[in-house]
């Protein structure tokens, strides 16, 4: 007990709690994408895409507490941290350097970033990835992308260095995710039907239900990045409120002008993009500027969308022109309106330092370079290893009974069977209930 109170000393209860609560917060974010995401795709994929969810959460702690959290946070390595904290090594109830919160606290909240991170990249593949392959390749990512680029921007590494400012995650989690989405849609191609007939969302409720949730859970996301409860969180916590507001009225506006209806996926999508993008600029633009970037960011995401849906690249969710547009957009929007009164740390250009703008589009360049590059290596090799998606008939049947052995939404219908013998459409019989 005694060591434990020692430890503990320079330790505030107060900053601790909040960081506990916004912990659990950022973790609610993940079955909040499951939500989001499920409800996006055709029914027979439901239970495959939320189980995606599910699995980061699995896969994306185990390798955060044995080798991520080190590679990110340990020591400052220019391009990758060390292994002294591998398997939680030293990682107790003393206080993180430069905080006032037990480093056990640091660790779980930086955890719950890789998780949602991992979950968010799943958005490129469903509905044809199969789930085994994601598994392995979410581990894998979770160290080789996600670890990495932590560590340039927030622990250490480069990047910070050379003074580029990212409060909340633009670099690993936004940017990160958004560009590896685009590199795994691409290797892992396209859904068989995709192109040829509509591949329409089947439950409009989960999708807002899941948006409503994943803002709910960024409060802890961008207010948490903190980690205090002082000036910076709560400038991120409010900012947190007035950016996707403004994204969401922005979206309503373009949804009319393009197609005279205002939809329930858009503006759920809007919701998204307006925490993406101020999740690298929270804590160091002031209230006035963080309504200006939730208008303005709607553009280039809600264009990208459009622009997506007229290639032959089907990255199924739109997670490039979410996270990785919006994310950059974000760390591009601090280079110019970042104030040194709301953030202690840096002006940009419009308050007279044209070097902050500098250091904010190196890192607009080298995140979705490396994030493209590593995603795409990763997954050709794996690919060469195995199979990366089912056959065109286990696409047919869906992902839910091919991996799962499960329905989202029993139907008296009777249960798919899995027969080489039978077409893709056949069903078996089941009894009536009693």
């Amino acid at each position: 007990m005694t060591a434990i109170l020692a430890a503990t000393a320079g330790v505030d209860t107060g900053d601790t709690a909040w960081m506990l609560a916004a912990t659990a917060l950022v973790l609610l974010m993940t079955p909040a994408l499951g939500l989001f995401y499920a409800g996006l795709v055709r029914e027979k994929n439901t239970l495959n895409t939320f189980m995606m969810c599910l699995g980061a959460i699995a896969v994306a702690t185990v390798t955060w507490a044995l080798v991520g959290y080190s590679l990110a946070f340990d020591g400052d390595g220019s391009i990758v941290g060390g292994l002294h904290h591998a398997f939680l090594n030293d990682v107790g109830f003393t206080p993180r350097a430069g905080t006032t919160i037990p480093q056990l606290v640091f660790f779980a909240f930086q955890a719950t970033f890789c998780i949602v991170t991992v979950a968010l990249v799943s958005g490129a593949v469903v509905e044809r990835m199969s789930f085994g392959p994601f598994m392995l390749f979410a581990a894998l990512w979770s160290i080789l992308v996600y670890a990495v680029l932590a560590h340039w921007s927030f622990g250490g590494g480069w990047l910070q260095a050379n003074g580029t400012l990212d409060f909340a995650g633009g670099v690993p989690v936004e940017m990160g995710s958004g560009f590896s989405a685009l590199a795994a849609a691409i290797v892992v191609g396209a859904r068989k039907d995709y192109g040829r007939q509509a591949l329409l969302p089947h439950n409009a409720m989960f999708v807002l239900l899941g948006a409503g949730l994943l803002w709910f859970g960024w409060f802890g996301f961008n207010g948490g990045s903190g980690f205090s409860t002082g000036n910076a969180s709560v400038l991120a916590f409010t900012n947190t409120l007035l950016t996707p507001a403004c994204t969401l009225l922005a979206w309503f506006i373009l949804d009319l002008i393009r197609g005279r209806q205002v939809t329930a996926i858009g503006a759920a999508t809007a919701i998204v993009v307006g925490c993406v993008g101020i999740t690298p600029a929270g804590g160091f633009i002031s209230p006035g500027w963080a309504m200006v970037l939730g208008f303005l960011v709607a553009l280039p995401s809600y264009y990208v969308v459009v622009w997506r849906t007229r290639t032959r690249v089907d990255e199924t969710l739109d997670v490039l022109a979410a996270h990785g547009v919006a994310g950059l957009f974000g760390i591009v929007f601090i280079g110019f309106f970042a104030q040194i009164s709301w953030n202690g740390a840096a002006d940009g250009l419009f308050y007279g330092d044209a070097g902050q703008l500098g250091s904010q589009l190196v890192a607009a360049l080298a995140a979705p370079a490396y994030a493209f590059g590593m995603t795409y290596a990763l997954l050709r090799v794996l690919g060469a290893l195995m199979p990366l998606r089912g056959s065109e008939r286990e696409e047919a049947i869906g992902m839910d009974i091919v991996h799962h052995g499960e329905e989202a939404y029993a139907s008296s219908e009777g249960a798919i069977l899995l027969n080489p013998e039978v077409g893709p459409d056949a069903r078996v019989p089941v009894a009536e209930p009693v």
